[in-house]
């Protein structure tokens, strides 16, 4: 057999140029660990305040700036050894320093519990006082705020200490996982419709494998991705059960009503807001994704649409390759509507290595985009010269700019949003792609390839990421009724969601099930959800920008560098934008069935 020209380089001959550069962080691995071993040494500039929060205006002042200051620097530690965990996870060296990293951040964590601890022992009126007294002290109006809303819910010091104390066993599940993805998980290579090899991977079947047109190809790679998965099912299925029980039990011990609301505390996101989103999708978009998948049965003539196939190009002989420079070319195109100061922003991205597009053994799959606070963000992304990849660039250069532009406009305290907001800045960025995409052509084929990835934008947090967040709340209403939540639970819940959205138009087998394993994001609270959050809110903004223009943009810009500093349902009414109203939702379900629409016409 002929092997595929595809090639997985080790992360020591990748070409410097299509990696992140490091050196913005730290000169070298030498000074990274210096710092290290000074955030260790130097944690008395705030332990120094221990005692005396509560003691003045300006002792409560002075605590909270030394804390920021000092976070600011573990955050940038932090980062380090992440990055480059996730660029090459399978190297000794960075599992080593990510396992350094994390007994140092247990530790510091344990001896700077009692910020948290002493804030909450406040009486509010005092706070009140304090902030009278002193202005300064609105700079922390956010992080003052947060602390009396989780009053109620708040242990005994010593029992928070303790709790501090463990977060690293607590951080274990999250741990284990990736490093079991990304170093452990070996898989089968696999040939195509032509009996050529190829060689597997995690990262090569999400980011390549799953979207290719060879039906052979795709279905091999599934069965290849599922049988590993297989192997590994009872393992992960414990690892996951042990963060559920975790969860559980933390809410239990706060007092919570239940993990939902616990987990929803965080995001400031009611329960209605919640089932609002996961209830008004799953029933009015199934009758939309049921039809698109009929058609794409029909077009590809296939027998039966299999799970595996539900990524397929749509038009297999029409599936333009870009490469990574043609790509930021365009996207840059794209987004000028945005102005020339986030212009800006972009072209540093691109220019100056904040992304790292090598396609490397060890590598993360999937893509992020990482923001360490008085630096600039990071974006890893494996690119392999399909068009899709421009529109999971562009995604992730929507991250970077809002979280660059929080990050010059606000202090650290103030940067992060709801994650209930996060993904709206990002989904905005593929939706600009794809208008100037459309408006740039007239060829009849490109304006139905774009179309078919404006489908796949919605595919993949509206259907995909949905009901990875359907599949939590089944888990967490078994869990806390007591059911254990073993392999042959976790597997049949998945399917079940998946079947009771897709009907009779996909064909599952039993690896379908399997495919909770994919999925790290379980393991970072109720996530997946706000992936369709963030989508309706950029849906509605998208069509601000095109029927109002400047105005729009110059609303968005604003809520973009708020920042953390208001709570997601405002930060969005900024936008012009009411998330309160089901009619909001419904209205994006409706623009996802005009694609479909669309999509059926192009064909007559």
């Amino acid at each position: 057999m002929v092997m595929s020209t595809v090639k997985r380089w080790r992360r020591s001959d990748v070409p410097e140029e299509q990696t992140w550069d490091l050196t913005d962080l730290f000169a070298s691995e030498n000074a990274w660990n210096e710092e290290l071993h000074n955030l260790q040494q130097e944690i008395y500039l705030v332990e120094q305040y221990k005692g005396r929060m509560a003691s003045g205006a300006d002792e409560l002042l002075n605590c909270l700036t030394a804390l920021e200051a000092y976070q600011q620097r573990l955050t940038r530690v932090s980062a380090y050894a992440s990055l480059r965990a996730s660029s090459d996870g399978s190297d000794p060296g960075n599992q080593r320093d990510a396992a350094k990293v994390a007994a140092a951040l247990a530790g510091i964590g344990t001896k700077l519990s009692f910020v948290q601890t002493e804030l909450l022992e406040i009486p509010e009126e005092k706070i009140k006082q304090f902030m009278n007294e002193e202005p300064n002290l609105k700079n922390y109006d956010k992080v003052l705020q947060e602390a009396l809303e989780k009053k109620k819910h708040t242990l005994a010091p010593d029992v928070e200490e303790t709790l501090a104390a463990l977060e690293e066993v607590h951080d274990a599940p999250y741990m284990i996982y990736n490093r079991s993805k990304s170093s452990d998980m070996e898989f089968n290579p696999i040939t195509d419709k032509d009996g050529k090899e190829h060689p597997m991977s995690a990262a090569l079947y999400e980011d390549r494998y799953e979207l290719t047109s060879d039906t052979t190809l795709r279905r091999n790679a599934y069965k290849s991705f599922t049988k590993t998965l297989n192997q590994y099912k009872n393992t992960i299925a414990a690892n996951y059960a042990t963060e559920v029980t975790k969860q559980i039990t933390m809410s239990r011990l706060r007092s919570y009503d239940s993990v939902t609301d616990m987990l929803l505390h965080p995001q400031q996101v009611t329960k209605e807001m919640y089932y609002n989103q996961l209830d008004v999708l799953q029933q009015a978009l199934a009758p939309h994704m049921r039809r698109y998948a009929k058609l794409k049965k029909e077009k590809l003539g296939l027998e039966a649409l299999h799970y595996s196939d539900l990524k397929a190009p749509i038009d297999p002989e029409f599936n333009p390759v870009t490469t990574y420079e043609e790509a930021t070319s365009t996207i840059l195109e794209a987004l000028k509507v945005m102005g020339p100061d986030y212009t800006e922003i972009m072209k540093r991205a691109i220019n100056e290595r904040w992304v790292d597009y090598a396609d490397n053994v060890g590598k993360a799959t999937g893509a992020f985009c990482s923001s360490p606070y008085g630096i600039h963000p990071y974006i890893l992304i494996t690119w392999t010269d399909t068009m899709r990849g421009a529109f999971v660039l562009a995604h992730e250069l929507g991250h970077a700019g809002h979280f660059y532009l929080a990050g010059k406009k606000q202090t650290l305290a103030n940067t992060r949003p709801s994650t209930y907001f996060v993904e709206a800045p990002s989904t905005l960025n593929e939706l600009l792609l794809a208008n100037h995409l459309t408006e740039k052509t007239e060829d009849p084929r490109m304006k139905r390839w774009i179309v078919s990835q404006l489908l796949g934008t919605y595919y993949h947090n509206f259907v995909t990421h949905l009901l990875e967040g359907e599949f939590q709340r089944r888990v967490y209403t078994l869990a806390e009724e007591g059911t254990p939540l073993t392999e042959s639970v976790l597997t049949g819940q998945k399917r079940e969601a998946l079947e009771d959205f897709w009907g009779d138009a996909v064909t599952f087998d039993e690896g379908a099930g399997l495919t909770w394993m994919r999925q790290p994001h379980y393991y970072m609270g109720l996530y997946p959800y706000t992936y369709s959050a963030g989508l309706t809110v950029s849906t509605a903004v998208a069509q601000k920008i095109r029927t109002e223009g400047q105005p729009a943009v110059d609303r968005w810009l604003e809520v973009l560098s708020a920042g953390g500093t208001m709570k997601p349902l405002d930060l969005i009414k900024k936008a012009g934008v009411d998330m309160t109203n089901t009619e909001t939702i419904k209205q994006a379900v409706d623009f996802v069935g005009s694609l479909v629409d669309e999509l059926e016409k192009s064909y007559k």
